[in-house]
């Protein structure tokens, strides 16, 4: 399909491009204060990834639009509830089990879904997601490490890995839970079937957290409402950082 303007894919290339933006912009955060300078590097790699990731979504998204913005102005020009972000990436990073729960719940989930996006009718969506799920397989292989050694690792990292998992589970319901935009989408060849994906994530997710000697969590109440533009208040303090310099000085490119 040409990038004209479509509503519906111009809201499913924002909530890509807003969820690599916020994971991103969360990871950076932790430059300079990794565990050990590796795991320092990497995880500031991983945010570059996502960067680039969102780089392309937004980029696309603008085109869609059709109302010249790009990339560059969709991140930094858009109050909170305008992004299309789902809650989990926005949590805070809290210790780094935290961080690492977050990661490994949203990894799988990401490498899944861009796979599927590869057999999208929009050759452009699918060009994007073929690219990024290269990196998202190296994410998802970086962060199920860090799960297991942390839950299989001393009493205290495991104590605190079954809990950043606990902390973060009521967040995944959102990741499979379709809208109206995601079943047009998805009717078009265009999406994905996002609930068909659960059955390989609960898989890969359960399969780590038993070799991490980790229990995993029990399904319930899941947060929703990201995808439509309502989120926790982290966010806010979130775009406050990310968005300062580019606010102060607009005419100048980010």
């Amino acid at each position: 399909m040409s990038a004209t303007s479509d509503a519906a894919v111009l809201a499913f290339a924002l909530r890509f491009g807003d969820n690599a933006l916020v994971l991103g912009q969360r990871l950076s955060e932790w430059t300079g204060h990794g565990p050990i300078v590796e795991e320092d590097l990497a995880l500031t790699n991983v945010a570059l990834d996502l960067v680039g990731h969102a780089r392309m979504w937004l980029g696309y998204a603008g085109e869609v639009e059709g109302r010249g913005r790009d990339a560059n102005q969709l991140a930094y020009f858009r109050d909170q509830g305008e992004y299309r972000n789902v809650l989990l990436v926005e949590r805070p990073n809290g210790n780094y089990a935290d961080t690492t729960a977050r990661q490994f719940l949203f990894d799988v989930w990401h490498l899944h879904v861009l796979q599927a996006l590869g057999a999208s009718r929009d050759e452009r969506m699918a060009a994007i997601a073929s690219k990024a799920a290269r990196e998202a397989a190296y994410h998802v292989r970086r962060s199920g490490d860090w799960v297991l050694r942390l839950g299989d690792g001393t009493e205290t990292s495991r104590v605190r890995m079954q809990a950043a998992i606990d902390d973060a589970w009521p967040y995944t319901g959102e990741l499979f839970a379709p809208d109206a935009v995601d079943d047009e989408l998805l009717g078009r060849g265009i999406g994905c079937d996002l609930q068909s994906l659960y059955v390989p994530w609960n898989e890969h997710v359960s399969r780590v957290l038993s070799d991490a000697t980790l229990v995993r969590p029990q399904d319930g109440w899941m947060h929703a409402g990201g995808k439509q533009g309502r989120h926790t208040e982290a966010l806010g303090y979130l775009l406050a950082e990310m968005q300062a310099v580019a606010r102060a000085v607009p005419a100048e490119r980010w």
